[in-house]
């Protein structure tokens, strides 16, 4: 950890789990400018793990007889949805992004409009967004009204928020009650997860890091976005949680305590989607593979929001487990031809992965 740190990541926090050992460990500092240290039970924004959370809690609306995988979107939401391509969007699609929806985020940040295209954007709509309270319809309306990425069930998806927001929807639809409210009440605590929850306010309650944003060096020194309304992501990438709690949720989902094991069999089928980072990966449903040389698979998600990453990664048969929180997202600068350059950090955090996973 201590590499990582090094090589110029302000702060990390991990725990691994073998069997009945547990590690937990921290290096660095929560705040540049106090020097204030990082612990290992400190609370952060985990991003895209939530999306583990939210398909749990549609499948166990499966499994309830409320909503149907294979059901058209348009059945639920046709609002939201409407004609042919409600007709042709399945939950699954939403659920493994293979529905060929656009992602919004570029749309709700004008700053962000040339994305992928990473030299042509800019931070400026990060601070102008720090406590907008968007609207999840809206931000799914700027989704499906964009030119879309792929046809709905083609390979490879394309990794989208829109598709959990749409989820957040249909689960408040057939629930009867808001996302966040259900997800809470039936995912959360039924985990006993004591400091894991999706926000109403701005703010991370309870100990925690500042979050250093540097997009790809244009935001030099890296600004703190801890404080952050997380209403442009919601039951995609809001939740707050710490490297214990994840550790404990993934191992109860990968023993079949938070979803059956026919829904957790259906989470592990996986198919070919192209992720932000515009590598090709084996997604199921809100989980995907990494698979170390004759170790084995884990199963888990990795998440960013501004200034904040963590990666969850449980193996199959439950017995090895890692989470790792980070406080600084998108170091790597851009070079000539506007790739993100590789940076000692990648190789650091790589390593430190292998070591938790692998031994």
């Amino acid at each position: 950890m201590g590499n990582v740190h090094r090589a110029g990541m302000p702060g990390l926090f991990a725990e691994v789990r073998d069997g009945d050992q547990v590690w937990r460990g921290a290096a660095g500092v929560a705040d540049v400018a106090t020097s204030r240290p990082v612990t290992a039970n400190m609370r952060h924004r985990v991003g895209s793990i939530t999306k583990t959370f939210t398909a749990a809690a549609v499948l166990q609306q499966v499994e309830s007889g409320q909503i149907g995988l294979d059901t058209p979107i348009g059945r639920h939401l046709p609002k939201l949805i409407p004609g042919e391509l409600g007709a042709a969007i399945t939950v699954r699609m939403l659920i493994n992004h293979t529905s060929g929806l656009a992602e919004y985020l570029p749309y709700a940040y004008p700053s962000l409009k040339a994305f992928p295209a990473l030299a042509d954007t800019g931070p400026q709509s990060l601070d102008d967004h720090r406590l907008t309270q968007f609207d999840p319809a809206e931000l799914i309306g700027m989704g499906v009204t964009a030119p879309a990425v792929g046809t709905p069930g083609g390979a490879p998806g394309v990794y989208s928020n829109t598709n959990y927001l749409l989820l957040g929807e249909l689960l408040e639809q057939v629930t009867g009650t808001t996302a966040e409210r259900y997800i809470t009440q039936h995912v959360i605590e039924r985990a006993g997860l004591r400091d894991t929850e999706l926000p109403a306010g701005p703010y991370v309650n309870g100990p925690h890091s500042q979050l250093y944003e540097a997009w790809f060096g244009m935001i030099d020194p890296p600004r703190d976005y801890s404080v952050y309304d997380m209403s442009w992501v919601g039951p995609s990438a809001s939740l707050i949680s710490t490297v214990t709690d994840l550790n404990r949720f993934f191992g109860m989902l990968l023993a079949g305590e938070i979803v059956s094991q026919p829904s957790l069999a259906q989470m592990q089928r996986t198919v070919p989607v192209i992720s932000q980072e515009g590598r090709t990966i084996d997604y199921g449903l809100g989980l995907h593979p990494m698979e170390g040389p004759g170790q084995g698979t884990f199963w888990g998600h990795g998440g960013t929001v501004w200034g904040s990453g963590a990666l969850a990664m449980t193996r199959a048969d439950g017995k090895r487990q890692m989470s790792v929180a980070v406080n600084l997202q998108r170091w790597n600068r851009l070079d000539s031809s506007g790739k993100p350059q590789h940076h000692p950090i990648d190789d650091a955090l790589a390593a430190l992965y292998r070591v938790a996973m692998y031994g």
